[in-house]
């Protein structure tokens, strides 16, 4: 029996491709551990999957000035410490990394272990952490062709994100009925991440009276943006976070609102959702989802809005303009070539463990 090891976290985009290979890895007899973090999302969402799942000491490399930038060097050293103690238990035959912070002393480890170790990026550019992971790895999958400039030649390969094959398989009848939904509205569903979007939840609400005209709305807002004068609005679903349930919503659904985060656009690529994209902006981020979410427009698959262009009427229009050119939308996207990213990544691993 063959050994792995899966790291990642941070956010739930650091978790989600993981847990998309379980299955496969499974079938194919390997043995699977998880290094995370000690409290981080990736633990829930982890031990759900009853995965044997270690805790390491993380901190976060900034690029800005922090006082934090002072502790957290040891914490990462603290964490590498860990990780090689849990490696030399594990034994793992390869390391595969889907990035965030915690995945660094992971990654390091192994080389000083000489496990080999494969890393996935999702975004176009890599962020901080697998630039620092990249040295040690012996292959770097990506998502997008524009990523491929960014990488060691020898090491990169285009692989697309690994898409959970659940979403593919929901039944709208069930997301109608958990909403109590009629079928005589055309629905829209809303994701602003699960720690939700005020620009996108206060874009919604302000224009919910106007869209509940020609809408049903299944609104993901995140953890306490629930509107309480607006619960029993009849043809608006609110919800702080779903998780079964979500690939009966996005089956149900006819256009979606979404941020830009790779894997959840990757999602929405795969299941031929006419969207709407609204990136976190550069303010707030690294950029990384806009450089996304203008990949994708450029190939016809998405509509775009800035998030410092995002009102009530940009939104409002931009709905309009979707829903008037779906078939084109969902055209280009079957026509996309999207890779079976699951048998791609898994080749890889197969190879070099």
């Amino acid at each position: 029996m063959k050994k792995i090891v899966l790291t990642g976290g941070g956010t739930a985009g650091h978790v989600t491709p993981n847990i998309a290979l379980l299955p496969r890895l499974s079938e194919l007899s390997y043995h699977i551990s998880y290094i995370g973090s000690y409290h981080g999302i990736e633990k829930e969402l982890i031990e759900a999957q009853n995965i044997p799942y270690y805790g390491i000491s993380s901190g976060k490399l900034r690029r800005y000035l922090d006082l934090k930038n002072i502790s957290d060097p040891f914490k990462v050293l603290k964490g590498l410490g860990q990780s090689v103690r849990l490696l030399h238990k594990l034994k793992p035959d390869l390391v595969f990394s889907k990035g965030g912070f915690v995945s660094v002393p992971v990654v390091l480890a192994a080389k000083l272990c000489h496990i080999p170790v494969i890393i996935h990026e999702s975004d176009i550019t890599p962020g901080l952490a697998n630039k620092l992971a990249i040295p040690a790895a012996k292959k770097v999958c990506c998502n997008f062709p524009e990523t491929l400039q960014y990488l060691p030649k020898e090491k990169a390969v285009l692989t697309g994100s690994p898409i959970r094959q659940e979403l593919l398989a929901g039944t709208p009848e069930f997301a109608r009925s958990y909403c109590h939904f009629t079928n005589e509205k055309p629905v829209l569903l809303i994701i602003g991440g699960s720690s939700g979007s005020k620009a996108i939840n206060d874009a919604i609400r302000a224009q919910l009276p106007a869209l509940l005209k020609k809408f049903q709305i299944i609104h993901l807002c995140g953890k306490g943006n629930l509107d309480n004068s607006q619960l029993d609005t009849a043809g608006y679903a609110q919800y702080e976070y779903v998780s079964g349930q979500l690939k009966d919503m996005f089956a149900l659904a006819d256009i979606v609102i979404s941020r830009a985060g790779a894997n959840a656009i990757c999602e929405l690529l795969a299941l031929h959702k006419p969207n709407i994209l609204i990136p976190l902006s550069a303010a707030a981020s690294r950029g990384d989802q806009i450089l996304n979410a203008k990949s994708f427009e450029k190939q016809g698959f998405s509509y775009v809005i800035e998030e410092e262009k995002l009102t009530a009427q940009t939104l409002q229009a931009a709905i309009d303009t979707v829903s008037k050119q779906k078939s084109s939308y969902i055209s280009a996207m079957k026509q996309s070539g999207q890779m079976d990213s699951i048998e791609t990544i898994i080749g890889l691993i197969e190879a070099e463990s």
